[in-house]
């Protein structure tokens, strides 16, 4: 299962979302606050929780359980859904 704690104000999580879309992938969003170089509000005490408890307070953040990855960085992460799931 693939998990993308994101913003929908982001543009760097609109372009994995995209990429998501084009590639046909399921997969579950949290959205844990709003967009912001320095983190922006809070807009779900649980999702930001499970986010900041495994790193850093940084979008998009992926997790993919079903090959025990997880990334930060767009591009990274649109380079990783690519090769895995194209």
């Amino acid at each position: 299962m693939l998990e993308l704690y994101q913003s929908e104000g982001c543009p760097h999580s609109r372009k994995v979302r995209e990429t998501l879309s084009a590639l046909g992938v399921s997969y579950v969003a949290h959205n844990p606050r709003l967009p912001g170089d320095q983190g922006g509000d809070v807009t779900n005490e649980t999702t930001h929780d499970r986010l900041t408890a495994v790193g850093d307070d940084k979008i998009p953040y992926l997790v993919d359980t079903d090959r025990d990855v997880t990334m930060y960085e767009s591009d990274d992460i649109v380079g990783y859904l690519g090769e895995h799931y194209s």
